[in-house]
C-alpha cells in the first residue's frame, strides 16, 4: 500500500489571490512568523496571564500603484500593519482565534485597503505533541470595503498628500 500525505489545505503562497477569482492579479504584501503574546481563549488557565500567538498574513492588493511610483503611500505598508498587529494584541477582546484571524481580516480590507486576504493564526505548543493549534481564513473585499480606491484613499495615500502640501504642492493645482 503506497500512502502519500497531502496538506489538509493548500499552501499559504503568493499563487492564492488568484484562486479567489479576482479580475485582475494581485500583486501580494505579506508577514510571515509575527510572534506576539495575548490574553485569548475560552479555558480558565487561558483568561489570565498572556500566551504567545503567531500570525502569518498575505494581503492582496490590484497591481500596486507602487510598482510605478516607488512610493509606500501607493501600496500596504507592511511597517504599519505590523504595529497595527501589536495594537490589536494589546486591545482585542475576543475569546476564540476564528475571532481574531476575522478581526485581522477586517482591519486589513477596511483599514489598508486589501482586496483578498489570507490570514493564519496559531497558538504554538498548545499541546505538548503537537506543534501548533490554529485556524486560517481567507476573505474578499468588495468595493465598497476598499479605502484604496477613488472614492476613499487609505491612510498611507492621506499622509503622502499631507507631505506634499507641507513641501509647498497642492495635489490638483497646476
Amino acid at each position: 500500500m503506497n500512502s502519500t500525505w497531502r496538506e489538509p489545505f493548500p499552501s499559504a503562497g503568493p499563487a492564492a489571490p488568484a484562486q479567489a477569482g479576482a479580475a485582475r492579479p494581485l500583486d501580494v504584501i505579506f508577514i510571515e512568523g509575527f510572534v506576539g503574546q495575548t490574553i485569548i481563549g475560552i479555558y480558565d488557565g487561558e483568561l489570565h496571564e498572556p500566551q504567545p500567538v503567531g500570525i502569518d498574513l498575505y494581503a492582496g492588493v490590484e497591481r500596486a500603484r507602487a510598482c510605478d511610483t516607488d512610493r509606500i503611500g501607493d501600496t500596504i505598508d507592511y511597517g504599519v500593519v505590523h504595529e497595527r498587529l501589536h495594537r490589536l494584541l494589546r486591545e482585542h477582546r475576543v475569546q476564540l482565534l476564528e475571532a481574531f484571524a476575522e478581526t485581522i481580516a477586517d482591519i486589513l480590507i477596511h483599514e489598508f485597503g486589501a482586496r483578498w486576504v489570507r490570514v493564519k493564526v496559531t497558538k504554538p505548543r498548545k499541546f505538548g505533541d503537537v506543534q501548533a493549534v490554529g485556524v486560517q481564513i481567507e476573505r474578499q473585499s468588495t468595493d465598497a470595503d476598499t479605502p484604496r480606491d477613488r472614492r476613499s484613499p487609505g491612510p498611507a495615500r492621506h499622509a503622502a498628500v499631507l507631505q506634499l502640501i507641507g513641501s509647498g504642492m497642492v495635489p490638483g493645482k497646476r
